[in-house]
């Protein structure tokens, strides 16, 4: 039997009671507030409707107002950042003392030797350690790039690698995420990209959906990992290597490297026909090189993904770093928000969004995070998670956009002539068009209207070897070394309270010109029905001179004497 809910029905003398207590408690509020006194607000008279030159005086009023209203604004948003710091530095410092008293435990019970700390798995280094193993014992190079922005995808430093290598080493281009672009847009990049390295167009297929590609439903179902969605281009990528595996006469190994949430492990997966590799919408789950067996004349490598190198731009770093949103600055994620609006279309972005004309990116992230009811406490837009969230759907499969391939073909440096004639040998190149023609044309494209038109940066630089990598220091040790940037951060909270106090003198000085400047426009008036036209034009004239000296403008929020 279902338990009924408590009933909320009081008695009569109860009711009664508190009803007579709220009664007191008013009329005690009354008495106080009677003693203290009450001051009536002063009217405001305004600007009288004969007042000459009144629509520029309600004009610059509302000027100023604006301004007053901008700053108080900037000031409420620059004390919730350095709040949020001085809570994260907090957590930090009791975090720390916690692992430091759990470490001084330990070490009191072993010996005072320590050993060396084998390098941990998320590290930079730990990192470019796998990735040059898969490089160095691949015989055939799959670099994976996003269909969306290929050239964004290509490292430089990855090409010249295996080019460079000898041995025989082959470098294939694998063109992923077609189906997130126009066709006709993907049909010229597929023509570009084959004049360099042979090129295969692929659909990776999805084991599962993500997240925010999941439409909402009341039950959920129970996702089968067995089965997959449907796959292009894993037959003709198949035949490709198993034609070079012949003409070697041996097992080849194929090595499958690229920048990060381009969909490595999502290809492994496809041509294994199951779930092989880990994949997420989180960036850098593959650690470690792994080896998948696809027949017995196809080993496939995953690897880690290809560090971005912090030289960078902005841009490149948001699309390509390997540091998660999560755990990365709000100050990183808003500058490369900035730089994907400053590369798209923005009349395409605010359809898509769709949300109204907006000035810059905070006003673009203040709307869409009201638009998708991401308020923190008094309503006040939660602009850091809506940042990481938009990062999200622009890595992920979500958005489609495209870029456009360079008008005027350049071959990079480090590329020849000869160096293409011998990466394009062995393989049968028209027999892949063929297959990437019926790839393209089995496969439903998004319309150039509602694909985004987006601006490629250009291929990014990316650290291959282990010795050129810049290891971050970790956080807990910069919390012990850094004790100067804690009151650098302390003195700018005091600073963010200095700024406070200047609104309400800027705020106080308004009153005072106010009462300055506006008294003698309103004295000009009455002489107006006394003297000579002459005498009040020289008396406004004298008035408005002295309005322009001080450059101040009348408020109807505050009251003049």
């Amino acid at each position: 039997a279902e338990l009924k809910k408590a009933s909320k029905r009081l008695t009569c003398h109860k009711r009664y009671k508190i009803q007579k207590k709220i009664r007191e408690h008013h009329r005690k509020v009354r008495k106080e507030a009677k003693k203290r006194g009450r001051k009536k607000p002063k009217k405001d008279p305004g600007v009288p409707s004969a007042a000459p030159f009144r629509e520029e005086l309600l004009r610059e009023a509302e000027q100023r107002k604006q301004r007053l209203e901008e700053l108080k604004q900037k000031q409420k948003l620059n004390r919730q950042k350095e709040h949020e710091k001085k809570r994260k530095l907090e957590a930090k410092k009791n975090a720390a003392k916690i692992k430091e008293k759990a470490e001084g435990k330990e070490s009191s019970g072993k010996s005072k030797a320590k050993p060396n700390k084998p390098l941990d798995k998320n590290s930079k280094k730990s990192f470019c350690r796998e990735l040059e193993k898969v490089i160095e014992a691949s015989d055939v190079v799959l670099e994976v790039l996003d269909a969306r922005d290929p050239m964004g995808c290509r490292c430089p430093q990855l090409e010249q690698a295996v080019t460079c290598s000898g041995g025989g080493k082959k470098l294939l281009l694998v063109l992923n995420k077609i189906d997130l672009v126009p066709k006709e847009n993907l049909e010229k990049w597929l023509n570009y990209l084959k004049k360099e390295f042979p090129t295969v167009a692929f659909k990776s297929a999805t084991l599962m959906k993500d997240k925010t590609m999941e439409l909402p439903t009341r039950r959920r179902r129970r996702v089968d990992l067995s089965r997959t969605s449907e796959c292009f281009g894993s037959k003709c990528l198949l035949k490709l290597l198993q034609e070079h595996g012949k003409t070697q006469n041996k097992a080849i190994q194929v090595g499958v490297v690229g920048f990060p949430n381009v969909g490595k492990s999502s290809i492994i997966n496809s041509l294994k026909g199951g779930r092989a590799c880990n994949v997420g919408l989180a960036r850098g789950v593959t650690k470690s090189m792994q080896i998948v067996h696809i027949d017995k004349q196809t080993k496939m490598l995953d690897s880690p993904s290809i560090i971005a190198d912090p030289s960078n731009n902005a841009l490149a770093l948001a699309l390509r770093s390997i540091i998660d949103t999560e755990e990365s600055g709000s100050a990183d994620v808003l500058e490369g928000v900035d730089a994907i609006l400053n590369h798209s279309s923005k009349q395409q972005v605010m359809m898509h969004y769709n949300i109204p004309d907006f000035r810059n990116t905070e006003e673009f992230l203040t709307l869409l995070a009201q638009r998708r009811g991401m308020l923190k406490k008094g309503g006040v837009p939660d602009i850091e998670n809506v940042s990481k969230l938009l990062l999200c759907d622009w890595t992920g499969a979500k958005i489609s956009y495209h870029s456009q391939p360079p008008e005027s073909h350049r071959l990079p440096p480090y590329l020849t002539e000869d160096k293409i004639a011998e990466m394009q040998e062995c393989f049968k190149l028209k027999n892949l068009e063929e297959e990437n023609t019926t790839t393209v044309q089995a496969l439903k494209h998004p319309s150039p209207a509602s694909s985004i038109i987006f601006q490629s940066a250009g291929m990014t630089n990316g650290t291959i070897e282990e010795n050129k990598v810049i290891e971050e220091a970790s956080e807990w040790e910069n919390m012990e070394t850094s004790k100067e940037e804690e009151e650098e951060e302390e003195e700018d909270f005091t600073e963010s309270d200095d700024d406070q106090d200047n609104v309400e003198e800027e705020e106080k000085d308004v009153k005072e010109v106010i009462s300055s400047t506006l008294a003698p426009a309103l004295v000009s008036l009455t002489h107006a029905f006394l003297f000579s036209e002459s005498e009040l034009s020289n008396s406004l004239s004298f008035s408005l001179d002295k309005t322009a000296d001080e450059d101040d403008a009348y408020d109807f929020n505050t009251d003049y004497v």
